[in-house]
Formats: structure tokens, sequence, C-alpha cells
């Protein structure tokens, strides 16, 4: 008999968690155990059926699409500049020992600040409209990128770069045939990752001060104590943060053919 997709397996892990949690907060399926009659559970952590509700109501009237496309376009372009930053610097350095001895400490240091507290400032210098949140996003984006492409570039097989100068590369060959291969897997890791910073740093900014966008939206909701319209932006963020990762996959995968296939060599 053949064994069910793991995309079945996903799937019906999703629906039980929300079956799960839609019993845990019914008051007509559980008693109120730890909460008294006042305060039940479906307030403190929402009712899928409403949460569902709000984000029909959301796309049905059009309510969420200007917000949406706000988040969208900050997520995208931190996204992009972040990530392109990233690389420059990251095989500049990697490249020039000289460079990456002396700014070693100060990019180690700019690591360790918390960015989230760079938010008022970037607002101050960029206003309250989308560059502030883009700034951000930017700085979530960047260090991550960096990093694995710095790494990547150090993990260059010393043999096979020998053997490439040993051939007559230049040193514009060396990078596009030994250098850049060698960083794209490390790249690509990272952009999983920061796919989602991304979003952390458009959420988070327009959280903190702005009129649209879907910060904008959870932010209103956690002031009314609505706690199922939380969620429902919570969800929508988390639907198109998956959208664009599949993106980055699709890519990996079209770039990366020379990969072995993991999931080949498991299923075999």
């Amino acid at each position: 008999m053949k064994k069910p997709p793991i995309w079945f397996w996903q799937i019906a892990l999703l629906v039980m968690i929300f079956i799960i949690w839609h019993i845990a907060t019914s008051p007509d399926l559980i008693p109120p155990i730890f909460f008294d009659n006042e305060y039940r559970a479906a307030f403190f952590f929402g009712e899928p059926a409403k949460i569902f509700n709000a984000i029909w109501v959301w796309f049905m009237s059009g309510e969420i699409y200007p917000h949406l496309w706000v988040t969208l376009q900050e997520t995208l372009l931190a996204f992009a500049i972040g990530t392109l930053l990233g690389l420059a610097v990251g095989l500049w350095l990697g490249l020039t020992p000289l460079a990456s001895a002396i700014l070693d400490p100060y990019i180690k240091a700019m690591n360790a600040m918390p960015r989230v507290i760079l938010a008022p400032i970037f607002m101050v210098w960029f206003g309250l409209g989308i560059w502030s949140k883009v700034a951000l996003g930017v700085t979530l984006v960047f260090f991550i990128v960096f990093f694995n492409v710095y790494q990547g570039v150090k993990e260059v097989s010393p043999v096979v770069l020998n053997n490439a100068r040993m051939l007559g590369a230049n040193a514009s060959q060396l990078l596009r045939y030994v250098y850049l291969p060698s960083a794209t897997s490390w790249v690509f890791s990272s952009l999983h990752t920061s796919v989602g910073m991304a979003f952390v740093g458009a959420v988070v900014g327009e959280y903190l001060g702005s009129a649209k966008g879907v910060g904008y939206l959870i932010h209103q909701a956690e002031g009314a104590f609505d706690i199922n319209t939380v969620f429902a932006g919570i969800l929508v963020l988390t639907v198109f943060a998956l959208l664009l990762d599949f993106v980055v996959t699709f890519a990996e995968n079209k770039l990366l053919k020379w990969r072995p296939q993991q999931a080949e060599t498991e299923t075999t």
C-alpha cells in the first residue's frame, strides 16, 4: 500500500491543531477549569471560527487590501535591499582580509545591538511612511545574509581555489566560478530566515507608528482587546510569509540543481 505524501500529514497536523484549539476555547465543549465564567479561554486565545470569519470579512469587503499592500511593499523592499547589501558587503569583506580585520569589531557590535530600538530613530529620520519600516527590515535582513555570505566565501575549498589559479583564472573569473557558487547555498540558507525577518521589521515598525499596514490593524485590535482580530492578522501575515518563502525555495531549486536531493535519497 502506497504511503500518503508528506503534504498530507502536514495538512492533517494543521487541521488537528485547529480542532484542538476550537475545542479548548469553546465553553460548550470544555468547562472553564482554569478560567472563571467571566474570563474563559476564548478571551485569551481567541476562537478559530471567529478568527476565520474576521479574515473572510477583511478580504470580501476589501478592507485589508490597502493595508496588506503597504506591508508587502515594506517587506519586499526590506528583503531585496537587505539581501543585496548583505551579499555585496559579505563578498567584499570575505575577499578583503585587511578590511575584514579592521571592521570586525564594529560589525559584531552592530549585530549585537537590538535593532528594534532603532525603530524610533528611523521614524525621526524617514517619517511615518514606508521607508522607516523598510530601514528597520533592512537592518534585520542584512546581518543574516552578510554572515552567511561571508562564511560561504571563507569556506571555499583551497584545493579548488588553487586549481583555478593554476589554470589561469583571474580575479573576476574566481569570483564568478569559485566564490559565488560556494556562497550561493549559504545565501539561500539565509534567505529562508530573512523572509521572516523582513516581515518582522515591517510589522514592528507599523506597530510602533503608522496609519496603514497589517501591523497597524493588529495594534488597533490589541487596543480594543479584540484577540480574534489579532490572531487574524497574525495568520494573514504567516500565510504571505510562507508564500514568499515558497518563491525563495523555487528559485533555490532552479539555481542549485547540482545539489543532491535529500528527499529522494531518504525515500529510497
